[in-house]
């Protein structure tokens, strides 16, 4: 049984223009948040201070006024036709900035509280580091705009996933809500979804009809229970326990933007794997990558 608490279908999280808020509002949640929107031409929506953003256009192009420590100035961000065409232009806003969101299409705000000031700047579509992980029907491609190793930033880690239809990924399962030196860092993780039709393969489909699956399950650090059909505008919040498979069903692709933080003084990804599944890495030593991937920003 899917537990509401961690998890809400699209619409669910709506206020003050957005079609999903994720913050401190939401009981026992406290390092992370995520701003969805479906912006139409000259709709404007407000960024505040006190919490990094990173900007992320999930399909169309987008523009920001930034105020910042008395001066003005203009990000504009070129955007994409889906969150299934490759990587995008991004924008990381500091904590002390604010801005003014304008543009068409769906955007995603990635944020976390903090008092750290790190420098505003734009990571193009370009520079992206993109990452084809796993193998075989595990292949899935990641691109890591918002990690440590591309993005200086306080306090979150960022970052959005493609995995073609029937294929899995977030596999093995996985968790990261203890604090072991060099080995599992405490995050809290936010996973926003979009389906869509396959690229390859799914010209019949329909996106009212495209999901996917999503699986949680409890550690010691906690109780969690997630079993669900996802669909575009879904999210599901995992503050602690085990969690994958993310399952993108056959006929159709599966995206996922991924916000992650927590109170480790250091900001880096560090899991530990079910040590019941931990040995499937091994069968991926020799099988070839998925050939759909990597999605591009082309039609095709």
């Amino acid at each position: 049984m899917t537990e509401q608490r961690w998890f809400h279908t699209r619409g669910a999280l709506a206020r003050d223009g957005w079609e999903t808020v994720v913050d401190g509002s939401i009981e026992g949640w406290v390092h992370t948040g995520l701003r969805v929107a479906r912006l139409a031409a000259g709709q404007e929506l407000s960024l505040e201070a006190g919490v990094e953003k990173l900007v992320v256009p999930l399909s169309g192009s987008f523009a920001l006024r930034v105020s910042e420590g008395g001066a003005d100035g203009e990000i504009a961000l070129a955007g994409r036709p889906s969150v299934f065409h490759g990587p995008t232009d991004v924008a990381y806003l500091s904590s002390a900035a604010t801005a003014v969101l304008s543009g068409e299409g769906r955007v995603a705000v990635a944020t976390s509280p903090t008092d750290e000031v790190f420098p505003t700047r734009v990571i193009p579509a370009a520079d992206t580091p993109v990452e084809l992980r796993g193998a075989g029907a595990s292949s899935r491609q990641v691109h890591n705009f918002g990690t440590p190793q591309a993005l200086d930033a306080a306090r979150f880690i960022v970052c959005e996933v493609i995995t073609p239809a029937e294929n899995w990924s977030s596999y093995p399962p996985h968790k990261h809500d203890e604090h072991k030196p060099g080995h599992e860092s405490r995050l809290e993780e936010i996973y926003y979804f979009e389906t869509a039709p396959s690229r390859v393969g799914g010209e019949k489909g329909t996106q009212q009809a495209s999901f996917g699956m999503f699986s949680t399950y409890s550690s010691p650090a906690g109780a969690i229970d997630i079993n669900a059909q996802v669909r575009t505008g879904d999210v599901a919040l995992v503050p602690f326990g085990y969690h994958g498979p993310a399952v993108a069903a056959p006929g159709y692709d599966l995206y996922y933007l991924n916000v992650m933080a927590g109170p480790d003084a250091e900001r880096a990804w560090l899991i530990s794997d079910d040590p019941g599944h931990a040995w499937v890495r091994e069968t991926w030593e020799g099988q070839e990558f998925d050939s759909r991937l990597p999605y591009e920003n082309k039609e095709g």
